[in-house]
């Protein structure tokens, strides 16, 4: 693992309460325990994005952020009509970003897209989306059109039996060389394992924007339902998706530490 890796996308989650309408209830997945996993992989740095499950609350999230200023930056989800003060202190406290998502119960969709446009310039922040790259359709080019870095969680979260040539991955493609970034991650959302069908597509994208990719474990691995992915296989699958060393460290290292200011 190279000095300073980042992990850009997991999660923590403690008790309720929880959203009513959250499309799922995960099990604990505590602090301690992403730094555990960590620590094991050789990662540096993580990147904690607000669970759905909590919706709007940011409590734990930003509290996690405050016991780990250093190490630890992160993603909210927030209401729009928050006080100046709030984004300041979410600023502050290491948020680097806010999340538009579309897939599951408790996160905010597109009618936030302009407000958080806003928000994100004001504070030198990109916005994070999580939806599936198949149905954007006119959105995508509103995306590309961002005044703020846009990044697209898992690599457009749409099965990638649908290959390279499909009009979901030309669409990711146009969008990352339009300037948006893209997370290779979730390989277990769009693939069953050993999940050799993500490869493709991850290559694609990289060859598109190789300046603009990230790597995320997307630990605990919530909402999934099939066979629970291991982080360590997980990054053994990266080597597949970026077979150049150097463009790997790079992925790990440098585009992330542009991202999120590490």
């Amino acid at each position: 693992m190279p000095a300073g890796a980042v992990d850009t996308h997991a999660h923590v989650i403690g008790p309720p309460p929880y959203v009513e309408e959250r499309s799922y209830t995960a099990p604990p997945a505590l602090p301690a325990a992403y730094s555990n996993m960590l620590d094991a992989t050789g990662m540096a740095y993580g990147v904690l994005v607000q669970v759905s499950v909590y919706g709007t609350d940011n409590s734990l999230l930003l509290d996690t952020l405050a016991a780990h200023p250093e190490r630890l930056r992160g993603i909210a989800v927030a209401p729009p009509d928050l006080p100046a003060r709030d984004w300041q202190r979410m600023r502050d406290a290491g948020i680097r970003g806010l999340r538009i998502n579309t897939l599951y119960g408790g996160g905010l969709g597109f009618d936030m897209l302009d407000r958080f446009e806003a928000i994100c310039l004001d504070y030198g922040w990109h916005l994070q989306f999580l939806t599936d790259a198949r149905e954007l359709g006119p959105l995508a080019g509103r995306i590309s059109k961002l005044k703020v870095p846009a990044v697209i969680d898992h690599m457009g979260h749409f099965p990638a039996a649908e290959g390279p040539d499909s009009a979901a991955a030309k669409r990711m493609v146009q969008l990352v060389r339009d300037g948006a970034w893209v997370k290779l991650s979730g390989a277990y959302r769009l693939a069953p394992p050993p999940y050799a069908e993500t490869v493709p597509l991850a290559q694609t994208l990289l060859a598109a924007a190789p300046d603009r990719c990230v790597w995320g474990s997307d630990w605990p691995h919530v909402a999934n339902y099939d066979t629970m992915p291991n982080v360590g296989d997980l990054l053994d699958l990266l080597a597949d998706w970026v077979p150049d060393a150097t463009q790997r460290d790079k992925v790990l290292t440098t585009n992330a530490h542009r991202l999120y200011g590490f």
